[in-house]
């Protein structure tokens, strides 16, 4: 695996937690020698795991939107910054940058950016692994849901178990190196 991308808020959250486990992945990252492409902001969760990942050496690719680039801080310490026409192309440039995903907490971009790329694995657009780092259990009761949307009939089983979440930083890479 040579590059994941990582879905984040640009906010910090409310426990500090979220920030010292984004900064985690970002110095796991780097240590094992996988690139970082990321939304390209200084801000929240999005900075953290950038900073981190710079701080230990790494790579790291920033993919902004021209209209996000007014309004949040574009990072300036980055190895490439991309600054595209709009969230279409920074999806479609950060997939094709991505030899994976994972999402941190965040709000309903990070998930709808997260869920964009796990629906195409769910369809077979591509077989790279579409991780949760589940902080804090952020990500379970999204969990829950996908078990209601099982037994509901809408979800398979099958589709579910694409999802690699752990609720650490280095294990979840493990993972993914595996997957």
């Amino acid at each position: 695996m040579k590059t994941i991308a990582v879905y984040c808020g640009s906010s910090e959250g409310h426990d500090p937690i979220y920030m010292e486990e984004a900064r985690k992945l970002g110095k796991h990252l780097a240590e094992n020698g996988i690139k970082l492409v990321y939304g390209g902001a200084t801000v929240g969760c999005m900075g953290a795991v950038a900073d981190a990942a710079i701080d230990a050496g790494g790579e790291v690719i920033g993919v902004m939107p021209e209209k996000l680039a007014s309004l949040e801080i574009t990072h300036e310490n980055l190895t490439e910054l991309h600054v595209v026409k709009d969230m279409h192309e920074r999806k479609a440039l950060m997939a094709q940058y991505a030899d994976g995903f994972i999402a941190l907490p965040g709000g309903a971009g990070t998930l709808e950016e997260w869920f964009e790329v796990f629906t195409w694995a769910q369809i077979g657009y591509h077989d790279k692994p579409c991780a949760l780092l589940n902080i804090n259990d952020y990500y379970t009761p999204l969990v829950s849901l996908f078990d209601h949307m099982i037994e509901q009939g809408f979800v398979k089983k099958e589709y579910k178990d694409l999802i690699v979440m752990e609720k650490d930083a280095a294990n979840l890479l493990r993972k993914l190196q595996n997957y």
